[in-house]
């Protein structure tokens, strides 16, 4: 069962939806991750393996190639989509408990911003990771993250800013959350912020792409 679950992997790396995806056309034809996934569950294959080993790994790879540019946004994008329809046949085990999530990842645009793509790219790699992410779409308020800080304990808050008038707004939402939770820890990025600017605001970590964020997650848990 080994040649599935490398099949899996290579369907979330390549973006291989199902069978009749014709993207990559290298693989035009062949079972996608919607497939292969079915087909390793009915086999016996535990659900454990098929996310930490296939589909976890694959995502690992997109995050690293697009990190190191050999890869770009409409190439993660079908990796993402991949992964959501494998994890369609995922979510039954995550309702009773057969498998559990790393942990929870709250994630929004700062308000004033209504800018979403480095969000979206943001979230798909955290989920795909193995996370339950929150995703609180753009503009969001400061009590807006309190709120959900408040309904998922323990969680990692995410804040992004596209642009420079906006990501002053940061500093706003961190002393916020701060101010009403001291332990939970903050992540920003976006194209105007750096690591200077997060140690000013008081985060807790900044990442310049999506793999240096889930690099940052996976500390947390270890």
């Amino acid at each position: 069962m080994e040649g599935i679950i490398e099949s899996i992997k290579k369907c979330i790396e390549f973006g291989k939806i199902d069978e009749n995806s014709p993207f990559p056309p290298d693989m035009k034809g062949e079972k996608g991750a919607d497939e292969l996934t079915a087909e390793a569950l009915e086999n016996g294959i535990t659900p454990g393996e098929i996310l930490n080993q296939g589909l976890i790994k694959g995502m690992e790879i997109v995050g690293q190639k697009f990190s190191e540019h050999k890869i770009f946004v409409p190439q993660m994008l079908m990796s993402a989509k991949a992964m959501d329809r494998a994890m369609s046949h995922m979510k039954i085990y995550f309702n009773d408990g057969s498998l559990t999530r790393k942990g929870t990842f709250v994630m929004g645009t700062v308000f004033g911003d209504l800018h979403d793509i480095g969000k979206n790219l943001v979230t798909m790699m955290i989920e795909g990771n193995g996370w339950e992410v929150v995703d609180l779409g753009v503009d969001v308020s400061s009590e807006t993250f309190i709120q959900k800080i408040n309904e998922h304990p323990n969680c990692i808050v995410g804040l992004s800013a596209l642009l420079t008038t906006t990501m002053v707004n940061m500093e706003k939402v961190v002393n916020a959350i701060k101010g009403c939770s001291p332990d939970t820890k903050i992540i920003i990025g976006g194209a105007p912020v750096n690591e200077e600017f997060s140690i000013k605001i008081g985060a807790d970590a900044y990442s310049p792409d999506p793999q240096g964020a889930v690099k940052y997650l996976e500390k947390m848990v270890a």
